[in-house]
């Protein structure tokens, strides 16, 4: 099985767990016990070789040394390469990196800014465990994309903290207002960055918030992680999804880090 979680974007968030062919359906199975066991196999999932440890969330060392989607400008766009003639496959950053991005507000653990390809619309708030967003911007590149959202960092977070995202103790915000005062405070930002991408580069959205409502029983007072590669049976009752963790009364695992490695579920 590979440890993922399937979501699907509707306002209160239904789960999945892909075990092989199948599709476990996690939201009916709340309130029940749960195990998962690792059998000490990992496949890349990329190439599907076996490899002893996992780079990236889910890749042999070799594709995560060779692949683009593995590089650090995915991370940090805004230093991607391209233009140098050094990205590592030419032809995969075409396909995803030079394609519409939105810059977007979340509330997740609080106010932050992030970037997604148009297309991840929603599923990349769902993987965050947020309970609100809001595309503010969309530009026509990825590195573009990580320039805005390295000006709104100025003023705002850029990651979540998964343990308040986890405790369910969010409040909700005004995302509109937020957007407005933040494009307010950045507006000589922006100006620069047309001026040196085009008037049209960075166009302005005018979209409504989304809500978002987790299947989640009870929330965990203390936020404790299992770990496969510590203690390779996780089991417990499930309490709850969000974003990419399974919360059980006896802690939290997020699927996400353990891509690739080979579960059985019980």
């Amino acid at each position: 099985m590979a440890a993922a979680l399937p979501s699907r974007p509707e306002s209160n968030v239904i789960y999945h767990l892909r075990a092989g062919e199948q599709r476990v359906p996690l939201n009916e199975r709340i309130g029940e016990q749960l195990n998962l066991t690792w059998t000490g196999a990992i496949a890349c999932t990329h190439c599907g070789r076996a490899t002893k440890k996992s780079f990236a969330q889910g890749y042999c060392y070799p594709c995560f040394k060779r692949l683009a989607q593995c590089d650090t400008c995915i991370m940090k766009p805004e230093t991607c390469h391209y233009h140098q003639g050094t990205c590592r496959e030419p032809e995969w950053g075409e396909k995803h990196c030079f394609q519409p991005h939105i810059v977007y507000l979340a509330n997740s653990s609080g106010l932050k800014v992030g970037i997604t390809r148009k297309t991840q619309m929603p599923t990349r708030w769902l993987d965050q465990g947020a309970i609100q967003a809001l595309p503010i911007l969309e530009v026509d590149t990825r590195q573009l994309s990580g320039f805005v959202e390295v000006l709104f960092k100025e003023q705002v977070a850029d990651r979540t903290n998964w343990r308040a995202m986890l405790k369910g103790e969010v409040a909700a915000l005004d995302l509109e207002a937020e957007r407005d005062r933040l494009l307010q405070q950045l507006a000589n930002g922006l100006v620069q960055l047309r001026e040196l991408h085009g008037a049209d580069a960075i166009r302005t959205l005018h979209e409504q918030p989304m809500d978002f409502h987790y299947p989640v029983d009870t929330f965990p007072n203390k936020v404790v992680s299992h770990n496969f590669d510590k203690k390779p049976q996780v089991e417990g009752v499930l309490q709850g999804v969000k974003g990419q963790y399974l919360i059980f009364d006896t802690g939290v695992i997020n699927l996400r880090k353990f891509t690739g490695y080979e579960i059985m579920v019980s």
